[in-house]
């Protein structure tokens, strides 16, 4: 029997938009409230952090609200496909259909850039304005955001096919936000962290972000060593969510 190739490859585009509509398209129409929603935990740490510093660490601040943002965007597919997942049933359709789960996750990854946008828009303008980088520094920064939102879609996505509960993936999320973007030193210097408690920091890849986008940013001098260090742990980590991801996720029910 022959294939339809091009039957398959519509079927996938329309499972891409369709996953951009229900998880984002849908939501943002009917309940716009959900996008204030989005800008309220970066910027509220932003506002936080400039006024305890008395404004001098509000470029850091806004790299770390950024930061947060892509990182937020990816593991917001826990709650939203464990939601999907559990109350639609929407997966075990998908897996019965030409879909592959690569295409599922890319469309549910981009619905939660756009559900980010707001966020993400007001803080790019404060960058603008605030933060002075090279052209090397921006293609840092933009390096930096794009394996943070990767590496939280892998994770986002491994833990939402093995949640049973929307309560339950609740749970999940508020812990990952809480090791990755809040006790780690994303709105301010590491140097803060004194330092018998600074090794800590280094368990989260969220803080080689920071030093990246700091560094990138001209508020914290890292050396060449240093910097490639960043980078390495950051790839790899990124590399190996997305190998636990592709492995280990329950895609298929057994």
């Amino acid at each position: 029997m022959a294939v339809d190739r091009n039957g398959v490859k519509r079927s996938r585009f329309n499972q891409f938009i369709a996953s951009i509509y229900v998880n984002a398209l849908y939501e943002m129409k009917n309940y716009p409230v959900v996008l204030f929603n989005t800008m309220l935990s970066p910027l509220s740490f932003l506002i936080l952090i400039v006024f305890v510093s008395h404004g001098r660490l509000i470029g850091v601040a806004i790299e770390g609200g950024l930061i947060m943002s892509m990182f937020s965007a990816g593991t917001s597919l826990l709650s939203d496909m464990s939601h999907l997942k559990n109350d639609y049933k929407l997966q075990d359709m998908i897996v019965s259909s030409p879909a592959s789960w690569q295409i599922y996750v890319f469309g549910m990854a981009v619905s939660e850039i756009a559900y980010s946008l707001p966020a993400l828009a007001v803080l790019s303008v404060m960058a603008v304005y605030f933060i002075h980088v090279t052209p090397a520094g921006m293609l840092t920064l933009l390096g930096v955001f794009l394996l943070m939102f990767v590496a939280s879609i892998a994770l986002g996505y491994t833990f939402a096919t093995f949640s049973s509960d929307i309560v339950q993936s609740f749970a999940f999320s508020r812990l990952i936000s809480t090791l990755f973007s809040t006790i780690t030193p994303v709105y301010y210097p590491i140097t803060f962290i004194p330092l018998p408690y600074r090794y800590f920091a280094y368990l989260s890849p969220t803080t080689y972000a920071a030093e990246l986008a700091q560094s990138a940013g001209g508020y914290i001098q890292l050396s060449a060593q240093a910097v490639f260090l960043d980078w390495l742990v950051l790839a790899g980590v990124t590399a190996c969510l997305f190998l636990i991801a592709r492995t280990k996720a329950r895609w298929r029910e057994n």
